[in-house]
């Protein structure tokens, strides 16, 4: 018999991620880029994995100023003893789930993975992939999870 997910426990005292403007955010500007760090592209107002077009300005993309900057978007606490036991398969699901979304989104990025005593802090560049993290931990090894917006980054916290 498979196993309902329970609803999340989230305290939000804003509207939703959606409705939230981004740190940093900006105009958008419609000529084409491309990122010299990371080598995403920059059209029609969105960036992408695309080819670069020719004429492109070189700008740095959001994500990569982000990361110079070590500014997060979202953070995911990760801890327990399931964890301790099995951090190597925990943090491969967290690779793998940003792979998946920065494939996709490009801004979408994991900063830095730091272990701190027996809890793994992973911080993001947005808010959403730390509540996909969340979400992706949940469902590989279940557990608990625990997300809370306000006026800062996105905070998620996963325990087993």
């Amino acid at each position: 018999m498979k196993t309902q997910r329970k609803p999340l426990e989230t305290v939000r005292r804003e509207g939703p991620l959606a409705a939230r403007p981004r740190v940093g955010s900006q105009p958008k500007d419609h000529a084409p880029a491309v990122c010299p760090e990371c080598g995403a592209t920059y059209r029609e107002g969105r960036w992408s994995w695309a080819a670069p077009v020719d004429g492109a300005i070189r700008r740095v993309c959001l994500a990569c100023r982000r990361i110079d900057e070590r500014r997060a978007g979202g953070y995911v606490t990760l801890a327990g003893p399931f964890l301790l036991a099995h951090r190597d398969e925990v943090l491969a699901v967290v690779r793998a789930c940003e792979e998946r979304q920065k494939t996709d989104h490009p801004l979408e990025r994991v900063i830095a993975i730091e272990a701190s005593g027996d809890d793994t802090v992973v911080t993001t560049t947005e808010p959403h992939l730390a509540h996909a993290l969340a979400l992706a931990l949940h469902d590989a090894f279940k557990g608990e999870i625990r997300t809370t917006t306000g006026e800062g980054p996105l905070r998620a916290s996963w325990r087993r």
